[in-house]
């Protein structure tokens, strides 16, 4: 719950921030509205000087205007230096589709040649999305790259479409120079659920204080408040469903599994039964034959 001060600007009760920049439209719009956070972000990601990138989102949106959930996408599109393609996206629900989703983005972006040009000149494209839960929980980690290869000889295909993944939950696992570009401290950032905290992380970063300032300032406007809780409601109402798909599933499969097994041992029964029987069956034609045996060698004594 927020509320506004005399001079209209807005603090959260408690210290308590109305929204960070894991809610998707809070992330689109800070970097949308400052250029500055953008190219410390970006020069984060990709261990580049932000001073020394030119950025520009290619696919704005207007701050403040209303739309409908199902249709709205907030994957943010940059270009960097006129010579590169980023895609990012911050995503908290996990609709078990990740990678093909993710795939669809980096390919999407990737289809750049104009009509006519050599493929030579195709731009590179990276995507990199931001994720709230694990997606290969067998190993996690927080910053990993994926890109095209030999299976054989691990030879990189091209260096010009290249996939990573930034798991939220895993900030833990940031190696040297993970925190060395301080993607780590940019987590934690995002993060954040209190005043407090952002302007600790503020004062450590010129960049993450411009972020703070951005925040502040959008957090009042009310149009933009609104929409960050209809994104915050949309995203709980689709997690809800998500889990309960997914425990739909896990009672599915555990039910297939037991009807399997239970299959699998009336199998093994009917295996069992034939074979006694096959063996009774023996038996009994060893008993005919023992008996006819029998019947013939009295025959012969009388």
């Amino acid at each position: 719950m927020c509320k506004k001060t005399t001079n209209g600007s807005l603090f959260p009760e408690n210290e308590k921030l109305c929204y960070n920049m894991t809610n998707d439209y809070m992330f689109r719009a800070v970097l949308q509205k400052n250029e500055k956070v953008l190219r410390g972000l970006v020069g984060a990601l990709l261990h580049l000087d932000p001073e020394s990138l030119d950025v520009e989102i290619t696919n704005p949106i207007v701050l403040g205007q209303s739309f409908e959930n199902k249709d709205f996408i907030l994957d943010i599109n940059i270009t960097i230096n006129h010579e590169t393609r980023l895609n990012l996206e911050m995503q908290i629900a996990n609709y078990n589709n990740w990678k093909e989703r993710s795939l669809s983005y980096l390919c999407r972006s990737f289809d750049n040649v104009y009509k006519g040009d050599d493929y030579i000149r195709v731009i590179p494209v990276i995507q990199i999305s931001f994720l709230d839960f694990d997606l290969f929980p067998e190993t996690p980690e927080f910053y990993a790259t994926y890109m095209m290869n030999n299976v054989k000889t691990h030879a990189v295909y091209t260096d010009k479409m290249r996939l990573s993944v930034i798991e939220l939950n895993h900030a833990e696992l940031a190696t040297q120079e993970d925190r060395h570009y301080e993607i780590d401290k940019w987590v934690t950032f995002f993060k954040a659920t209190t005043w407090k905290e952002l302007k600790d992380m503020a004062a450590t970063n010129q960049y993450m204080e411009a972020a703070a300032d951005t925040i502040l300032e959008i957090s009042s406007d009310e149009n933009i408040r609104e929409l960050c809780r209809r994104r915050a409601e949309f995203e709980a109402y689709e997690r809800h469903n998500a889990e309960e798909h997914a425990r739909k599933d896990a009672l599915i499969e555990k039910q297939s599994k037991q009807l399997a097994e239970r299959d699998a041992a009336l199998v093994k029964k009917d295996a069992a039964l034939a074979e006694k029987d096959s063996a009774l069956a023996e038996s009994r034609n060893e008993i005919a034959r023992l008996k006819a045996l029998l019947e013939k060698n009295t025959e012969t004594e009388q």
